[in-house]
């Protein structure tokens, strides 16, 4: 097997929660048992994503609320929070809140843009202020002030038998150094550097113009290191890498022929620039654990990091779910040199 520069030291897995829209309950209830199964088989963190107006999970800071009843150990994160959809003051209250019931558990990612489809929803979401919302990362700016204790008040003090507070309350000190930026794009991986952020990594990345052939490990490695050159604390930056990555040791050939087949449908994606933001996206590994440590080991954006939280397909099943995380963290994981419980 090649070496790897980093040993795998931090194992994560991110869901989606899609769910029926005549029984939601049961997909979320889904979601949190895997995220219970997660801290009982020993993964470091479980991430849940953002699907407005869809069939997944609105709003991953109310499930997670939830989770902190459910676990005591796992890390908690959403990856990531389209801080388009939120007013940063009150994400930051919710984030705190949630930070507290968990015990210093959660770890927010987030990243700035337009919401999707965002002409289409400008009415409901910002009826009043649509055309002057600023969607740069002035608004990112906001939430890790907000969360640090800035002043987001210039009243302090009684006010009959009230008392209020200049900052966000609760405040929890240690929330701001587990706040994580989701970057597709080597510009946003510098601005996060910079702002002392850590990275969060995914299936797509954004090439320069100047990659006439781009590659994709190539392209996400130079930005993981383009991220630490700027960052304070060097090459101890952290970076999650989040490729959907999909063992198939314990799973039947039913499962087996779903997965090959879901893989083969996200193909062509991956092999050309798509759309007018030349998204570039990686291919989807399925295999017996083996054969993906060997791919893993081979990956240049692999090779950079030493934390993973590595993505679950959208449509499958939960028991789908059930065999691939335990397959993770009982075979591919300890493949890659994790152990669990390991700092």
């Amino acid at each position: 097997m090649p070496p790897s520069s980093r040993p795998l030291r931090k194992l994560g897995f991110l869901a989606i929660g899609l769910f029926d829209e005549a029984d939601p309950r049961r997909g979320h209830e889904s979601t949190l048992e895997l995220i219970v199964l997660g801290e009982q088989l020993g993964f470091d963190s479980a991430w849940l994503r953002h699907r407005h107006l869809q069939y997944g999970i609105s709003s991953p800071v109310a499930v997670l609320a939830a989770a902190t009843q459910r676990t005591s150990r796992i890390q908690l994160g959403t990856a990531v929070t389209p801080l388009g959809w939120e007013n940063p003051l009150r994400l930051a209250e919710d984030l705190a809140t949630v930070d507290v019931l968990s015990g210093g558990r959660l770890n927010p990612g987030f990243s700035v843009g337009p919401p999707v489809h965002y002409e289409q929803v400008r009415g409901a979401l910002y009826p009043d202020t649509g055309a002057d919302e600023d969607f740069s990362h002035r608004r990112a700016e906001r939430l890790l002030a907000l969360v640090r204790g800035e002043a987001a008040s210039d009243f302090e003090g009684t006010e009959g038998i009230e008392e209020y507070s200049r900052r966000v309350q609760p405040h929890s000190p240690g929330l701001a150094d587990r706040l994580w930026y989701g970057a597709a794009g080597l510009r946003s991986a510098r601005w996060a550097g910079e702002h002392g952020l850590n990275l969060l990594t995914s299936s797509v990345v954004r090439p320069e113009a100047a990659d006439e052939a781009p590659d994709f490990a190539t392209i996400q490695a130079g930005q993981i290191r383009a991220f630490r050159a700027l960052h304070p604390a060097g090459e101890r930056a952290r970076v999650s890498q989040g490729l959907v990555v999909i063992p198939t040791d314990s799973a039947t050939p039913g499962q087996r022929a779903k997965y090959e087949a879901y893989a083969l449908a996200r193909t062509p994606r991956t092999l050309a620039p798509q759309g007018p933001n030349r998204l570039l996206f990686a291919p989807d590994l399925v295999g017996p654990s083996e054969e993906l440590a060997e791919r893993l080991h081979a990956h240049a954006g692999y090779r950079e990091v030493d934390e993973v939280a590595f993505a679950l397909p959208f449509t499958f099943e939960h028991e789908d779910y059930v065999q691939i995380l335990t397959d993770l963290a009982t075979r591919l994981a300890p493949a890659l040199g994790w152990a669990p419980g390991r700092d």
